[in-house]
């Protein structure tokens, strides 16, 4: 049976796409800060899917854990999805240092840190899919968030790189740009309904970008363009405006 690893599992993202993968019968690895918030997760994933569920401790930003923390993994996961993110409003961010380095280190330096060492077992392996969620903040910097749209930059393209870097070992990369997303994290902000997904519909589309090979993916269509539209804009113009 395949298997799934959750990097940031008791996020509203997480939990569905542990439930998605656990439904096509991947056992699921449960990794989090507090793995006892998962208990009731794994038992259901456990009861209504018949599926093997573990529950592991992680810590982004404990950098030097991560290697150990990969090499207690039993199985070794299949596909390994690195969901974990943090955001704050932008004035506090760029005002407080503990505050950017938070929001750096989650979004950029420990994916790319864990990520690296999957990788390399993949590579070794010549098998196995990586799936990075990043967001469509990081395709130009606006003016409401650029702490946080710089570190999920950073991160697509580290993704790019990495999907270069491993094609040649048969090891896919998946890189995955929500747009807006109705989560704990965002549910102050008044987000427009049309433009919102559901993580329902993030879950969905990493297992169908999984089972596809489906290299970027924008879980609602028309960002793609939306963003693209962004990124033409000349700077003359698009300095004076209030994105």
């Amino acid at each position: 049976m395949p298997t799934i690893l959750v990097l940031g599992a008791t996020s509203d993202i997480g939990i569905a796409i542990a439930q998605k993968f656990a439904q096509y019968k991947y056992d699921v690895h449960l990794a989090a800060r507090d793995p006892a918030t998962l208990n009731t997760l794994q038992s259901d994933l456990s009861i209504r899917f018949n599926i093997q569920c573990y529950i592991h401790p992680f810590d982004a930003t404990h950098f030097s854990s991560h290697k150990s923390f990969y090499e207690s993994l039993l199985p070794k996961p299949d596909v390994a999805i690195c969901v974990f993110g943090y955001m704050n409003d932008n004035e506090i961010t760029i005002n407080n240092p503990d505050e950017t380095l938070k929001t750096i280190n989650t979004n950029y330096t420990g994916a790319v840190s864990v990520l690296n060492i999957i990788a390399s077992d993949y590579a070794l392996r010549r098998q196995g899919t990586i799936v990075g969620i990043s967001s469509v903040a990081g395709e130009r910097g606006r003016q409401s968030n650029y702490i946080y749209g710089s570190a999920k930059a950073g991160f697509t393209a580290y993704l790019s790189g990495l999907r270069n870097k491993l094609y040649e070992k048969g090891v896919h990369v998946v890189t995955v740009l929500p747009g807006f997303i109705h989560t704990k994290m965002t549910e102050h902000l008044n987000l427009p309904k049309l433009l919102t997904a559901q993580p329902a519909n993030v879950a969905q589309s990493i297992y169908t970008a999984v089972q596809k090979k489906k290299n970027i993916v924008y879980v609602k269509w028309f960002w793609r363009w939306i963003m693209c539209i962004i990124r033409l804009i000349p700077e003359p113009f698009f300095k004076k405006s209030k994105l």
